[in-house]
């Protein structure tokens, strides 16, 4: 499935109904569908599925269309909400519009005119939340260079894309694991690439810690920077430094609304993500940064662009779409890059 195909939800408690929308809109739209059975799943299906429209029938047991309708506006009042009715009344359709609904559709459906309001609505959502969308202030931690290529390299391409602003926090040289001087070059060489800004510290490499000066460096950097995201390790790592700078980040950036952790070729089988982002688009752009790092490729099979296209692959059972790159969240109050393209992980 395309990486935009529109994304919608369908609640309709007639589960004739719901296969029908959802068969149409997928061969027709090539949509991505959802299908929630009332009102109240429609709700729960919303935390982990962020829909470009939703189709919605009336008449619900529990929680009803305008009922629904109302919840989304207060959830998500830029979502395009399209209700379906079997009745014609004036009454419905002035109901209906004023519960803020986007288009009034009658049943039995037409179907043609079902595909063409999902598809204008999803592009018309889409460019709403566009313009609404306010820049980020990324701010992106490694113990070494290339570490936050490695585990954000896509979702980074994406913020660039976006226009956030950007920011490479990386607190050692490297010096153990290749030429220190060469390594320099290597992360300027692709911030540069990024447009991001980089801060590259002298902290000694494998000999990190966890509090005290680290979370000190990281607070001089947040207090510069004030991000909205930062990105950093995961504490289930083997590599003792990466351990220590999540455990210093998350300290350091308390007041910061979304902090999340990305993957390295050395978590441990306790990583264990909650949000999957889909990096279809940056993919390429990932590989291009990971370049930059010569001095490692040679001597680092995990940058090689087979294995981190096919890591990339793995993650997308759960994300969806081609290639993706997971994250534990460890709060959140910030919405990520492409966040209708974004999957949590079903318990």
């Amino acid at each position: 499935m395309p990486q935009d195909a529109p994304r919608v939800l369908v609640v309709d408690d007639d589960p004739d109904v719901a296969l029908l929308v959802k068969t149409v809109l997928e061969r027709r739209a090539a949509c991505e569908v959802v299908v929630a059975e009332d009102g109240l799943s429609a709700v729960e299906r919303l935390a982990v599925f962020t829909p470009d429209v939703v189709v919605t029938d009336i008449e619900m047991p529990g929680l009803d269309g305008l009922e629904l309708l109302a919840e989304l506006r207060r959830k998500d009042p830029l979502v395009p909400v399209i209700v379906m009715t079997a009745h014609v009344s004036v009454e419905y359709a002035v109901s209906a519009l004023r519960a803020q609904a986007d288009e009034f559709l009658t049943k039995p459906l037409d179907n043609a005119r079902l595909v063409e309001a999902v598809t204008r609505l999803a592009a018309e959502g889409r460019a709403r939340r566009e313009a609404n969308r306010s820049s980020e202030v990324v701010l992106a931690i490694g113990a070494h260079p290339d570490d936050v290529e490695i585990g954000v390299g896509g979702i980074l391409a994406a913020h660039s894309r976006a226009g956030d602003s950007i920011t490479v926090l990386t607190l050692s040289r490297g010096s153990r694991g290749g030429d220190a001087e060469s390594r320099q070059h290597e992360s300027l060489a692709s911030a540069d690439m990024l447009g991001a800004r980089l801060f590259l510290k002298d902290l000694v490499d494998t000999e990190i810690s966890g509090g005290g000066a680290t979370v000190r460096l990281i607070e001089e950097v947040v207090q510069e920077v004030r991000p909205t995201i930062v990105y950093t390790h995961s504490s289930h790592d083997r590599h003792q430094d990466h351990r220590a700078v999540s455990e210093a980040t998350v300290a350091a950036t308390r007041r910061v609304g979304t902090v999340a952790c990305y993957q390295s070729p050395s978590s441990t089988i306790d990583f264990r993500p909650t949000r999957f982002v889909r990096i279809d688009q940056d993919l390429p752009q990932k590989l291009r940064l990971l370049e930059c790092f010569a001095s490692q490729t040679a001597m680092r099979d995990y940058l090689e662009p087979d294995f981190v296209t096919a890591t990339a692959r793995y993650w997308s059972r759960f994300g969806g779409g081609v290639a993706v790159e997971p994250l534990e969240v460890v709060r959140e109050t910030a919405e990520f890059i492409g966040a209708h393209e974004l999957a949590r992980r079903e318990s």
